[in-house]
């Protein structure tokens, strides 16, 4: 293996290392959130979009050499494989067959797994926001019911004190029952709207759930396609030495 397929490999395996951590069920967003936000991240945030495009360009031009490289040693396979009078040129050129190959999957998944770890990383800092705002609307929410109930523990107070209390003062008191029941009202409605937001922000981590669940069983499906390209090329490579056996017994 050259110096930059095995330093694709290696990036290969560090992007699942990474994929793999970010899936931790026992690791919470909020923990990745406040990773995400060290001062490191930050400076280092000016240059991201541009390594990131730059990984991209790189894996693609060399995903595209694999292609090729798979083709030509494709075509010259099923030239010398008819022919018998170098027969050392075939097991040669199924040598070079299986190593574009390997590096056609290095490639490409390198580039699936780099898309799909940028897309992860953005799905666990949203969801992370989702969950604070959940928990910042909770806390108004209850803030307010306990308003609610305070004004409402009052109101009672005042009906009693307007009960013990002489004509005189019941305009007094109603105007201020009236000022309270207002009051109230208001609150019940800035409640109303809390509960509204809350309610939002709940089906929005559902979503953010459902889409990393899909993610997963997407790079789950992944990983079993994988297994199931490598054991068809380790078939196709033990068919083809098979029958290059059986022809240099018949020559």
């Amino acid at each position: 293996m050259t110096l930059q397929w095995a330093a694709v490999a290696t990036f290969l395996y560090a992007e699942i290392g990474l994929i793999l951590i970010f899936c931790l069920p026992f690791i919470p967003p909020q923990r990745w959130q406040k990773i995400f936000s060290f001062n490191v991240w930050g400076k280092i945030a000016t240059f991201w979009n541009k390594a990131f495009l730059t990984i991209i360009i790189l894996l693609i031009v060399l995903f595209l050499d694999a292609v090729r490289e798979v083709r030509k040693y494709s075509s010259v396979h099923t030239i010398e494989k008819s022919s018998t009078s170098r027969p050392d040129a075939y097991e040669h050129t199924q040598m070079k067959l299986f190593r574009s190959q390997r590096n056609l999957y290095i490639s490409g998944f390198s580039l699936f797994f780099w898309l799909v770890l940028r897309r992860l990383v953005t799905l666990i800092t949203q969801l992370a926001k989702e969950l604070s705002n959940k928990g910042v609307l909770k806390t108004q929410a209850e803030n307010t019911n306990k308003a609610a109930k305070k004004f409402m523990e009052e109101n009672e107070k005042l009906k009693r004190i307007l009960k013990s209390h002489g004509k005189d003062e019941e305009c007094v008191l109603e105007a201020e029952n009236k000022k309270l029941v207002e009051d109230q009202q208001k609150l019940k409605t800035e409640l109303r709207k809390t509960s509204d937001a809350l309610s939002k922000a709940q089906n929005d981590v559902m979503e953010m759930k459902m889409q990393s669940e899909r993610l997963s069983k997407e790079y789950d499906q992944l990983l079993k396609e994988h297994s199931e390209l490598q054991l068809h090329l380790c078939l196709h490579r033990s068919k083809g030495r098979y029958y290059h056996t059986a022809e240099e017994k018949a020559q």
